[in-house]
């Protein structure tokens, strides 16, 4: 078995470092003595704002729990005629992504009611499903054109170049959660990315590698082409750092991975990256477990969910490190406020789901973004208000801070994040404290 003859571990950690020291998976034949030099790297300071981070852990301690009311703050509510923004959510290219349209609307309610909407007026939502088909998804860009929306929010789909092409040849602003493409996040003129696509793609599981000792990464991608792309581009990144990068795409509702991971096992793969929702990761992940894989293992946040836990053993996916946007499945405000968003406005939707939390955090951090914007509310002015807003807290980011002023990651103007989180799972499974890692404060 994997975890035989491993220690146990506290679900406490220490913080990171700020000179980007990361927790790693150890192998079980790992030396007494590494695993001391282990926890040598986990105690330092972690990357951040300071006084951010030690009030997010206060509010977390004992006796901080408040009710839904006071986590959700006073009613400042919206009026006056609606602004029509357009929602193209993934719904259809799997199940854990339906949970999308129905967070959006709860986040929708609760920004009328508590945020004063945008420019003090109540948002409105066009929603459109792209059904993870790429001819739906032009269609939903090309609906958003047509419906007049004064800007648009795409959450997590399969297929996203092909609903920002005609968005964005209409001059639309588009806000994304995520984003990849040379040509999207290379735009200049409309699209904003909210959080930093190379932390969890390659940051992350190059500087893991580094610190175990390892030459190569082997990232098992959920096979779509936005997942493709972002591998492919990544790939100059892993070589300048004297990384070799294997990907292993597989496909989409791949339900027994054992034939791929017995592959992969057999040349000596190094750190392995897993990047998919929480299904694909679960396939993974047992698939991994049943080849008797015992190396490093890292995964994107949408990896973890209640259901990763109930269907792969808590001892195997102790150690695992989760690169995440969202400190999803940990209580912090981040976790609270959405948490009181859903329960208040939203019915029978599941808090653990990072697709839910990640449509809240975009919805809320474009609002956030455009809480200067007075007067007229137009595609320009929108526009305007982002790409000059002052450095801005996201929303359920844990810390994060988003600024659209283009100089977020060299070469590609339309990101508006630096750095993320960064948790290591107990042995149940659950994260542990996470931790800011990268998130430097962006330039003028």
């Amino acid at each position: 078995m994997r975890n035989s003859g491993r220690t146990s571990r506290s679900t406490s950690r220490p913080a990171l470092p700020a000179g980007g020291r990361l927790p790693v998976r150890l192998p079980v034949r790992t030396s007494l003595l590494a695993s001391a030099l282990a926890v040598l790297m986990l105690a330092v300071a972690a990357c951040g704002d300071d006084d951010g981070d030690d009030g997010e852990r206060a509010a977390a301690g004992p006796g901080a729990v408040a009710s839904g009311a006071d986590v959700l703050g006073p009613a400042a509510p919206a009026s006056g005629e609606p602004v029509r923004i357009g929602l193209v959510t993934g719904r259809g290219a799997s199940g854990d992504l339906n949970i999308e349209s129905d967070s959006a609307a709860a986040t929708v309610k609760y920004l009328n009611e508590h945020r004063s909407g945008i420019a003090g007026r109540p948002i409105q939502l066009v929603t459109c499903e792209t059904l993870a088909d790429p001819g739906k998804g032009a269609d939903c860009g090309n609906r958003m054109v047509e419906e007049n929306v004064a800007a648009v929010v795409v959450g997590s789909t399969p297929v996203l170049e092909s609903v920002w092409q005609p968005i964005n040849q209409a001059g639309l602003p588009t806000v994304f959660y995520g984003a990849s493409g040379r040509r999207l996040l290379g735009d200049t003129r409309s699209t904003f990315a909210l959080t930093d696509p190379t932390f969890s793609i390659s940051s992350v599981p190059i500087e893991l590698a580094k610190k175990q000792k390892l030459g190569k990464v082997t990232a098992i991608v959920i096979d779509v082409p936005s997942s493709r792309a972002s591998y492919e581009q990544a790939k100059s990144v892993y070589q300048a750092a004297g990384i070799e990068l294997t990907v292993v795409p597989v496909p989409l509702g791949t339900a027994d991975m054992t034939p791929q991971m017995r592959r992969l096992a057999g040349d000596d793969p190094g750190l392995v990256h897993i990047h998919g929702n929480d299904s694909f990761c679960i396939s993974a992940l047992n698939g991994l477990r049943a080849v008797g894989h015992d190396g490093p293992i890292s995964a994107i946040g949408q990896c973890l969910t209640d259901a990763t836990r109930k269907a792969v053993s808590g001892s195997y996916l102790e150690g695992v490190s989760v690169a995440a946007s969202t400190p999803i499945g940990a209580d912090n405000p981040s976790t609270r406020l959405y948490q009181a968003v859903v329960t208040t406005y939203g019915k029978d939707i599941d808090p653990s789901k990072p697709s839910g939390m990640n449509i809240f955090s975009t919805l809320a951090g474009f609002q956030a973004g455009v809480a200067g914007l007075s007067g007229e509310v137009t595609p320009a002015s929108i526009i305007e208000a982002l790409k000059t807003m002052p450095a801005t807290e996201l929303p359920g980011g844990g810390g994060l801070k988003i600024r659209c002023n283009g100089h977020a990651i060299p070469g590609s103007p339309a990101v508006c994040g630096r750095g993320g989180l960064l948790t290591t799972l107990d042995d149940a499974g659950e994260p542990t404290e996470y931790q800011l890692v990268g998130a430097t404060p962006i330039e003028d």
